[in-house]
Formats: structure tokens, C-alpha cells, sequence
């Protein structure tokens, strides 16, 4: 690979030298009084809590018509954002408060990409990672399906070589007779965030999360390693809630970053001063903001832990946090920007590869491989089949309807 000149884009005509403060905390939530949701929405919510003000009848027209008026003002909103934050905001992310030196907005060039189509993607020398789970829970039984794909290039960008990992996990019900008798009893209690059913999801969802970056560091072989969300996840920083996968999560997180030559993307940022940003940038740019370690460390500190494991977690942030750099980065015009996260050693080529992927799809503008790796597993380990699956399997056992919902069962 060429050695890059990292040139700062036209949005950021000074050299960078240090990104904006943290990522946002997503699970924060606010009370909203009637100003704020007047302000949001445009008229008081006592007008809005008045069904008789209602429309009573499908005025496709009026709706359309009225629906097109308001996007046609939104569009135009932004249009004049985006040229404000170019002008003004951009700019400022290499000299924010404690911004890392890599922080600014760049510009990869159509020969940098091509250089990375044919000397990194192509060659199958970046392998993607993803994964799915599909559970399915009845009186009698829960199980979960796991299955996570290793996708890469062969040779051209429409031809692709695949590797699947697959893992079945049965849970075991919590005393059923048990549960009937606290609901005669009055003790029953409304499923919530403190349920075991809710706690099953989170160890479900984590579990995958761990064995992608799991098989991302031991089982993928390519020079360059791609991965979907965050690299350090909520579900891992935390252990789900098990102190045996939080020593698991954190060894496999600790050697993602030792690695060094990797980028993980998200989808299109939820939080709205990111989109803000992201919008701002033009289709090949990309913009470095600052490091993780402001996003994981109020997590970790908020997170329960048994004795001596916070301090362990704490550690880990402290050591690697501040290795891994996140940003935005602009595929095409017609795509929402994407997040992009890489160590800071390699973040500018890390950028072109996450880019380079992208463009392949300019309407989507997220990385090809990524959603080649989502579609090799849901096509094995999909939803449907494996309920189909266990329909079978119950018909077997000759209780064919019995244990599934209505949804389930319609035709």
C-alpha cells in the first residue's frame, strides 16, 4: 500500500491537530414538558391528545399533498444546515478541546480508492465479519440459533468466498408452576428491564456480539479485519450482567485493538448532532472526531459489577480507549453517512478501506462485504428456517400447535 498524505479536505483547510469531545451517551432519556413538544412538533400536545381534532376519513390526497410540502421544507432546512456546518463546524474539529492530532476532515481521492479496490479488497485481504441469532421461546423450551459469517473478496467485486460458524443454545424455563402460583397469589411480576426474559436478550445479543469479534481475531486470516457496530459494545463492557463473559469480552476486545488493522462501521448515526455532521461531508470525505474512550467510560462507571471487576473494566478503558479512534465518513451523495471506528495508528487507511467498500453500493453507502457477511447468515440461519425447524420438530414430538402463538401458526 502506498504511503498516504493525509491532506486535509476543503472543509478543514488547516491542518488538524486536535476532535471533538465524546461520542453521545444513547441511554440517556429526558422528560419533555409542553414547551419541548410544542417546540418538536409543532402544535401543543392537548391538541395532539384531541382525537375530535382527528382527521376521519383517508384523504390520500390531502396527505400526500400535505406530506410533500413538509419534506420539501425539510429538505430545504438541511440543505442551508449543511452548508452552515461545512462553513463553521467542520473546521473546528481539529482544534476542539482536547481533540486527538488526527482530528479533522479529509478527503479520500478516487486514485487512493482504486489503489485500495485493487490492493487490499480484492485480493481478499480484508475479511468482513457479521452475524445473526434467531430464537424462539415456548413453555417448554427456549433456544437461540447463532450463526456468524466470514466474508472477502475473490479476486473481483462480484465474486465473494464465505465461511459460516453456527451455535445452538437451549435456555431453561424458569418453574412454570411457580409462575402460575404468584399470579393466583398476586405476586406476579410485569416482565421489564429486571426480567429474566429481559436478561436472556441481553446474554443472547451479547453472546453474538462476543463470538463476532471472537472469530474476527482468531478465525479470519486476511492483513485487514472488518466488523459491524462498535468494537467495544455495550453488551461486552458490561458482561451482560455475567462476570465470566466480562473476562472473556474484555481479553477478545484487548486483542482486537493489539491487532491494530481493523475498522468497524455502524449504520447511519441515531444521535443528531453525529447526522448533523455527517450530512455536512461530501461523498468521499471523512471526518476523524476523537477517541472512544469518553463513550465507554460512563458506561463502565455506571455498570454493576461483583468485587474488583469494575476496576478491571475501568483498566481496560483507560489502556485501549484512548487507541481507538471514531469518525463519520460520506460514501456518495445519495447514501447517510456511516461511523466508522479504527486504531488510531492505521485510522486513514482504515477510512479509504471502509470507504472504498461502500462506494460499490453508492445507494446504500455501507460496506459491501459487511452486508455480504448479514446475507450469507440469514440465508443460513434465518429466522423462518429455523422456526421452521422447530415446527418440525414439534410435530414430532406430536404437539404440532400447541406451544406457538398465533402469529406463529398463521397460514
Amino acid at each position: 500500500m502506498p504511503d498516504w498524505h493525509h491532506e486535509p479536505s476543503a472543509a478543514d483547510p488547516r491542518p488538524p491537530t486536535q476532535p471533538a469531545a465524546s461520542a453521545p451517551d444513547d441511554g440517556v432519556e429526558k422528560f419533555i414538558g409542553d414547551p419541548e413538544y410544542e417546540a418538536a412538533f409543532g402544535e401543543e400536545l392537548k391538541r395532539t391528545l384531541d382525537v375530535d381534532t382527528w382527521a376521519t376519513g383517508p384523504d390520500w390526497e390531502g396527505a400526500v399533498a400535505r406530506l410533500t410540502t413538509e419534506v420539501r421544507s425539510a429538505v430545504d432546512t438541511e440543505d442551508a444546515t449543511r452548508r452552515l456546518v461545512r462553513d463553521e463546524l467542520l473546521p473546528r474539529l481539529g482544534t476542539a478541546p482536547n481533540a486527538p492530532a488526527e482530528a479533522g476532515v479529509y478527503r479520500a481521492t478516487p486514485d487512493e480508492l482504486t489503489k485500495v479496490h485493487e490492493g487490499l479488497l480484492f485480493p481478499g485481504r480484508v475479511e468482513a465479519v457479521n452475524g445473526t441469532t434467531a430464537s424462539h421461546a415456548t413453555l417448554p423450551l427456549g433456544i437461540t440459533q447463532i450463526g456468524v459469517a466470514i466474508s472477502s473478496y475473490g479476486g473481483v467485486s462480484a465474486t465473494f468466498a464465505q465461511r459460516v460458524f453456527r451455535k445452538e443454545i437451549a435456555g431453561r424455563a424458569a418453574d412454570p408452576f411457580q409462575a402460575a402460583l404468584d399470579i393466583i397469589d398476586r405476586r406476579h411480576v410485569r416482565s421489564g428491564a429486571g426480567s429474566s426474559d429481559a436478561l436472556s436478550e441481553l446474554v443472547r445479543r451479547g453472546i453474538m456480539t462476543y463470538a463476532e469479534r471472537k472469530i474476527l481475531i482468531d478465525k479470519a486470516t486476511a492483513d485487514w479485519r472488518l466488523g459491524y457496530r462498535a468494537p467495544f459494545p455495550y453488551e461486552l463492557l458490561t458482561g451482560s450482567g455475567s462476570m465470566r463473559f466480562l473476562e472473556a469480552s474484555l481479553d477478545v476486545m484487548r486483542r482486537i485493538v493489539e491487532y491494530e488493522r481493523f475498522v468497524f462501521v455502524a449504520s447511519d448515526p441515531k444521535e443528531r448532532g453525529l447526522l448533523t455532521l455527517g450530512n455536512a461531508l461530501a461523498a468521499g470525505e471523512y471526518a476523524v472526531i476523537g477517541t472512544i474512550e469518553s463513550a465507554i467510560h460512563p458506561v463502565v462507571r455506571g455498570a454493576h459489577y461483583a468485587t474488583n471487576k469494575k476496576e478491571k473494566a475501568l483498566d481496560f478503558v483507560r489502556q485501549n480507549g484512548s487507541r481507538v479512534l471514531y469518525g463519520l465518513y460520506s460514501a456518495s451523495e445519495q447514501s447517510p453517512p456511516c461511523i466508522f471506528y479504527a486504531h488510531r495508528k492505521h485510522v486513514h487507511i482504515a477510512a479509504r478501506i471502509a470507504i472504498a467498500d461502500s462506494i460499490l453500493r453508492p445507494a446504500r453507502g455501507f460496506p459491501m462485504l459487511l452486508d455480504v457477511a448479514d446475507a450469507t447468515c440469514k440465508s443460513a440461519f434465518g429466522a423462518a428456517g429455523f422456526v421452521g425447524l422447530v415446527h418440525n420438530a414439534y410435530s414430532q414430538a406430536g404437539s404440532p400447535l400447541r406451544y406457538f402463538s398465533d402469529r406463529e401458526t398463521r397460514g
